[in-house]
């Protein structure tokens, strides 16, 4: 950034003194040689040569050449006077759908539009864009916003064709030149009248257009001549030269139909003059042709045919051009050898000497060489070939696929050299190439071809063959190896014994369960290494973990297979025999003496049972210790840590349940040993230990201290007789489908029983195998009339009846709907009663039901409820602004779903309308002048509810009532609290967490005030039967808050005011300071603290604050105060605040006072300090200045002599580039 002095007389004639005075002061330091001359260190700045006359930069001769570019985009004004517009009613609606066509016109074609209207209200529009965008929109704007006319023009049904033009071209062409619609009738219609629609001046235009086309092609002749088809050469001429000039000469366009079609017509056409000047020329040839020509008939082999055609049939109009004569050849689908040569007589003899000689020209002949061998002679990429084809271009070898020759064409001299080429390396391949096939199961071929073709490949390079494997599409046996015949045999011989070593491969799968496949693999893989290694020939796979198989895969030979798979099966039974563990319950102050000094009692103990112990942590609760190994290892190893535990004088009682009893010894447990563990917890830690099921053993062993073992003897024996007694059990069965029928709706028919009887009755889960069982439990007798009960309901359930009631067909729709989910809710609760209903369109009410006969009525009775339901039903609209609408609804439509089913009700919520944006009208056609006048809204009732505030609530009077106060109740609430200002960011807690605690238990939301606000009232919005407990939870709030902050001031403060010389300190009463807990000190420790306010003149501040805070850095940390200097802008620069505890503060505050006392008192000590310092140089000094000299005067900015600028304006000039123009 540049700035710019500004030097007045004044100020130049003081600087002048100062340094003259500077200068006379320092000569004694230094002479007037050292100092640099004025024009040395400020030179002039050079004058401006004035340019020789005449001289004149080149001109870049391709800056020359360069055009302006011209812009892309036109403008063109279209005016539509008002007797031919379309929309001339503007007052209603015409200017808006005048409007509404210019917009779909713009976004059709790309082009710009603007409207005006003229006093005359005639219509000019605007369209600027690109020139086919313009036009575009100009047709689209004369055929929707101008009135439309029409108008027919005949011209001859010849002339249709140009007026339509190449590809409708033309046309398009015309219509949107003149912005019509013409409509030319099809080549199909005898019609020849043209219809043109559009504006009067473009239908003029568009007729005048047609008529010229019309009247350009009357001027136009065409003539057709027949002439015979063999003597179409003649007319045409060798290379069609001779139709070239004749068309040069006359001027007119002859068709001569190629020789491919079978036509003789010749089409000629032009002016009249021109055409009949062509036609007496060609009819002039053909008659000279016809009288002259004779024709001579030659056998030429048919393979020898295509070199006489030549090229794209250049050799024939070669003939044609040397000789006159014309050749025809028959058709490549006929069998005909004959070649017709026709012309002058005393030519033919030349032309056929020229037909023998192409046709000799090129010779076919062939080379055997069987056709394995093919690729080989062809080498790599085609590179053996290519040696050839260089040196002999002209000449063609073909292979054919399966045969065992090669074919060769070309030109006579090179056919013999290059078959001797050909035979030459058959005879060699065949010397040193050698095949064989080889036969191998196609199941095989992929393992052969290995992974990537690794197998292959590698027999491949070893033995320098080629090797075709069949694809597996084909199922061939055969494999076929080609190259030298020593490597063919021992590839060959390779391949058989690894198709052999395959066919004796075996692929086995062992179940072993999922469990134990890790500790197979062993850590880091080293046991599966192991049997790797023991069976090197056998592949071992196991599953994925992720895929939970069961399976492990071995595959390799039959004998090793088998067995590597009886060693798994050993070590999978082995793991399964060590795998029983046992948990034997030990008090946990007794786990040191299992496990003894050192260990040595339960080492002693694995050692000799060869089992695996292992005790809870230390930490743990869990008395449990755990033993892993085979069973009667386990058993041994739990008898001597029983044993130790007995020594320990723990009581060992054995109680005996009657057999009656062991059935019941699962409910005695209880689920997850609920039971059991209440009664070991109660009774000081007893171990209760059950015999195993199945073992048919009715002693359960209590061990413990012995009040314990009896209280807890008691307690079981108790719970038998208890459960005894209310466990009688009985099953029935009943259909699925009659479940929910003895159920009930909401559990009400099966409660009856229960009630009546006090029997448990349990229904299958869907989990449960039978779904047709029902278990009813309780004590015998009750067990009995719920049995009874529950028969007589499932046996009238199996009397199936029909019936039919009468449903007005205006509630059909009702139950059908929905996939007739209404019905199926019916079936589901009322035994699967069927309810058919007739076919639609059929008048009828009759509605048949069938069922069981206490469902079928029970369904019959909900039917008609539903039925007086419809008939009752009205609608009801409940006004509630669309902002509480979320809130209504609950999280995912929680609380109006509640609704909906507490009162059967239908509820819809209108269509959520976004606040509408204040955007600026479009101004277009004047709208904006004033001349077009809207239509005054219709008058709107201010009071009448918006749309969008509407719910609409259909169903039965009462319930919608109910519904609506439901709806009201949910409409949130908004209430204010007055708290203190300075507890609001206590209540709001750290990072928010305070408020939205409370927030979450009282379901509610609370808004704080912004802190610049300094307001006391805090909103809480929510229901209104929450707000109460959140309003009681919040001034509890403030209340702990109020009495935490009296604890903390332990001393009132009153008034002080301190005053030292001229400067005070402003000190608040407690009760209205800020007193807080400060917790960043520099000492780190909580204090009780309060806030004092002194007054400090601002310009001290940064004196105060020093360099980087270093000051006011130092001030805290001897203190153990909080400085809060005023931020720019404050509405009092003056204040300080110092917190801390009351007598750091006072230090604090003396210190600071005593600074600036001591920045007043030395107000310019350091200024002059600093000043000194900068001005102590010397400066930069010159000889020979303007102002030395006491004569000189300041300069006169106003002058150009004093203050010249820099080069007066030039010109511009046209200077060349050599890269053209300058675009800018």
């Amino acid at each position: 950034m540049s700035s710019v002095a500004v030097l007045t007389q004044e100020s130049f004639n003081e600087h002048r003194s100062g340094l003259v005075a500077e200068q006379a002061g320092g000569s004694s330091t230094a002479g007037d040689e050292e100092a640099p001359a004025y024009k040395d260190a400020f030179p002039p700045l050079p004058e401006k040569a004035a340019s020789p006359e005449g001289t004149q930069e080149p001109v870049n001769a391709w800056t020359s050449k360069i055009r302006p570019l011209k812009s892309s985009v036109i403008t063109q004004v279209f005016h539509v006077p008002l007797e031919e517009r379309k929309y001339k009613d503007i007052n209603q609606f015409g200017e808006g759908d005048q409007a509404k066509v210019c917009v779909d016109i713009m976004h059709k074609t790309g082009a710009h539009l603007e409207l005006s209207m003229a006093k005359d209200q005639g219509l000019s529009i605007m369209v600027s864009g690109k020139l086919d965008a313009v036009m575009k929109a100009r047709k689209e704007i004369v055929s929707r916003l101008q009135t439309q006319a029409s108008a027919t023009v005949a011209i001859p049904k010849e002339h249709h064709r140009f007026v339509i033009g190449k590809n409708g071209e033309k046309l398009q062409e015309l219509e949107l030149k003149t912005a019509t619609k013409i409509q030319i009738p099809r080549p199909d219609d005898p019609s020849n009248h043209i219809k043109i629609s559009g504006t009067k001046e473009g239908l003029e235009k568009a007729k005048h257009e047609i008529l010229l086309i019309s009247a350009e092609q009357d001027k136009r002749a065409v003539e057709r001549v027949n002439i015979d088809k063999v003597f179409h050469p003649f007319i045409t001429g060798a290379y069609n030269k001779l139709v070239a000039d004749m068309m040069q000469e006359t001027g007119a366009r002859i068709n001569v139909p190629p020789p491919s079609v079978n036509k003789t017509e010749i089409v000629i056409t032009g002016e009249k003059e021109q055409v009949a000047l062509a036609v007496a020329m060609i009819k002039k040839i053909y008659e000279g042709k016809q009288k002259n020509a004779t024709t001579i008939a030659v056998e030429v082999k048919k393979s020898q045919h295509k070199y006489v055609i030549g090229p794209k049939g250049n050799t024939l109009q070669e003939i044609l051009e040397k000789t006159g004569v014309s050749v025809e050849i028959p058709p490549p689908d006929s069998n005909s050898e004959t070649v017709i040569l026709r012309g002058e007589p005393d030519r033919l003899g030349q032309a056929l000497t020229e037909v023998y000689a192409k046709a000799n020209s090129y010779t076919v002949s062939s080379v055997v060489a069987p056709s394995w061998l093919h690729r080989f002679i062809i080498g790599k990429k085609g590179q053996n070939l290519a040696k050839i084809t260089q040196q002999m271009p002209k000449v063609h070898i073909e292979f054919t696929e399966g045969e065992d020759k090669i074919t060769l064409e070309g030109p006579t001299k090179d056919m013999q050299m290059v078959q001797s080429q050909m035979e030459a390396i058959v005879t060699d391949l065949v010397s040193r190439m050698d095949y064989r096939e080889i036969s191998v199961d196609p199941r095989f071929h992929r393992h052969l071809i290995g992974k990537g073709g690794a197998n292959i490949n590698r027999i491949k390079d070893l033995h320098k063959v080629s090797v075709r494997i069949p694809p597996d599409n084909e199922k061939s046996h055969l494999i076929r190896i080609e190259g030298d015949p020593q490597g063919v045999q021992e590839a060959s011989k390779e391949l058989l014994e690894l198709a052999s070593r395959m066919e004796n491969e075996r692929t086995k799968d062992l179940i072993i369960e999922q469990r134990f496949h890790r500790a197979i693999i062993g850590q880091k893989g080293e046991k599966i290494k192991d049997v790797r290694d023991k069976f090197p020939e056998v592949i071992i796979n196991f599953p994925d973990p992720a895929a939970k198989s069961d399976i492990v895969q071995l595959r390799g030979p039959r004998n090793e297979v088998e067995k590597c798979s009886k060693f798994m099966a050993k070590m999978v039974a082995e793991m399964v025999e060590n795998g029983f563990f046992l948990s034997v319950p030990i008090f946990k102050q007794f786990h040191k003496n299992i496990i003894g000094k050192g260990g040595a009692n339960i080492k002693k103990i694995r050692e000799e049972t060869n089992t695996r112990i292992d005790l809870p942590a230390e930490n743990s609760n869990s008395e449990m210790i755990v033993i892993t190994g085979k069973k009667e290892n386990c058993e041994a190893a739990r008898i001597r840590i029983l044993a130790i535990q007995k020594e320990l004088n723990v009581l060992n009682l054995s109680l005996y349940m009657k057999p009656c009893f062991h059935s019941l010894h699962n409910s005695l447990i209880g689920s997850k040993g609920r039971f059991v563990r209440s009664i070991m917890e109660e009774c000081g830690g007893v171990h209760i230990h059950f015999p195993t099921e199945g073992s048919g053993i009715d002693t359960v062993t209590i061990r413990g201290p012995a009040e314990e073992v009896e209280k807890a003897k008691k307690q079981l024996l108790s719970l038998a007789q208890d459960k005894q007694t209310k466990s009688h059990t009985a099953e029935l069965k009943a259909k699925p489908e009659y479940h929910k029928f003895l159920i009930g709706k909401g559990g009400g028919n099966i409660r009856k029983v229960r009630d009546s009887t006090g029997a448990r009755i349990i229904f299958p889960t869907p989990e449960d195998e039978d779904q047709e069982l029902i278990t009813v439990v309780g004590t015998e007798e009750a067990v009995r009339e719920a049995q009874k009960e529950l028969e007589e309901l499932i046996k009238s359930l199996d009397n199936v009846v029909e019936d039919v009631m009468n449903v007005d067909p205006k509630h059909h729709r009702y139950f059908v709907a929905r996939r007739g989910q209404v019905l199926r809710d019916i079936a589901d609760e009322y035994g699967g009663v069927m309810v058919s209903f007739p076919r639609s369109g059929a008048n009828s009410d009759k509605v048949a039901l069938k069922g069981a006969k206490d469902c079928v009525e029970a369904a019959k009775k909900r039917m008609l409820e539903i039925i007086e339901d419809l008939d009752a039903q009205v609608t009801m609209e409940c006004v509630i602004p669309q902002k509480f609408h979320r809130s209504i609804m609950g999280p995912k439509g929680s609380r109006i779903q509640g609704i909906t089913r507490e009162h059967n009700v239908q509820i819809k919520f209108p269509e959520r309308v976004d606040a509408p944006l204040a955007e600026a009208a479009v101004q277009e056609n004047g709208e904006a002048n004033g001349e077009v006048v809207e239509e005054p809204a219709a008058h709107v009732d201010p009071n009448a509810p918006k749309k969008c505030d509407v719910i609409v609530l259909s169903g039965r009077k009462e319930r919608c009532e109910a519904a609506v106060e439901s709806l009201k109740a949910l409409v949130p609430v908004t209430t204010e609290v007055e708290v203190p200002f300075e507890l609001h960011r206590y209540i709001i807690g750290q990072k928010g967490s305070g408020i939205r605690k409370m927030m979450d238990e009282f379901e509610v939301n609370i808004q704080v005030p912004a802190p610049e606000l300094q307001s006391d009232i805090i909103s809480i919005t929510g229901l209104a039967n929450h707000l109460d407990r959140a309003k009681e939870g919040l001034l509890e709030r403030v209340k702990e808050l109020t009495a935490e902050q009296e604890d903390r001031v332990r001393v009132t403060l009153s008034l002080l005011r301190f005053t030292s010389q001229n400067h005070s300190i402003k000190s608040v009463d407690c009760s209205q300071s800020q007193v807080t807990l400060v917790s960043d000190l520099p000492t780190g420790r909580k204090t009780r603290s309060f806030k004092l306010t002194i007054t400090v003149d601002p310009k001290y501040h940064p004196k105060i604050i020093g360099r980087k805070g270093a000051i006011i850095t130092n001030i805290r940390t001897e203190h153990e105060v909080d400085l809060r200097f005023p931020q720019p802008g404050a509405a009092d620069p003056n204040q300080v605040f110092v917190t801390g505890r009351p007598e750091l503060v006072d230090e604090a505050i003396d210190h600071l006072l005593n600074l600036e006392e001591e920045y007043v008192s030395t107000p310019f000590k350091v200024v002059q300090g600093e000043f000194a310092t900068k001005c102590s140089s010397k400066g930069f000094v010159v000889r020979e200045a303007p102002w030395q000299t006491g004569s000189e005067k300041a300069p006169d900015m106003s002058s150009s002599e004093d203050f010249p600028s820099f080069g007066a304006p030039v010109a511009a000039t046209n200077k060349a580039s050599p890269w053209g123009p300058k675009r800018f």
